[in-house]
């Protein structure tokens, strides 16, 4: 029989855990963060996104679903989230030419490898974060 502190204590162990899903996370925007990691020679991923929005939250849906089934996508890129409420008009969304919040912008140096704006199919979204493992 099985002694029954040992199962609570299993049990609560295993609540330690963390919960599956992606090994780094995403890093909340400070003006010059965006710059510095290019400068160290990371490839970026730009999330320009607001709490209210339900396209942002969709496109963090299935980016989360991408990088929770391929941890490549983490080991070679910074997610970095930009709150559009806060920095729509910062120096960061003028110089890329940001049209909108649910802008996604793939960086690398000083290039841009690529952007969707608004989309959030899986295969869209894929094909960004592929971008950034090349």
């Amino acid at each position: 029989m099985i002694d029954r502190r040992f199962l609570l204590t299993g049990a609560a162990a295993l609540g330690l855990l963390p919960l599956a899903g992606p090994a780094r996370a995403t890093i909340d925007y400070t003006p010059g963060l965006v710059d510095a990691r290019l400068a160290a020679g990371e490839t970026v991923l730009v999330d320009f996104w607001a709490s209210w929005c339900s396209t942002c939250r969709a496109q963090s849906r299935v980016m989360d679903e991408l990088r929770a089934a391929n941890p490549a996508y983490d080991a070679a890129i910074a997610f970095i989230r930009v709150d559009w409420d806060l920095y729509a008009t910062g120096d960061l969304s003028t110089r890329l030419n940001i049209p909108r919040r649910s802008t996604l912008v793939m960086l690398r140096g000083e290039r841009e490898l690529g952007r969707i704006v608004a989309g959030t199919r899986e295969a869209e979204i894929r094909a960004l974060l592929d971008l950034g493992l090349a």
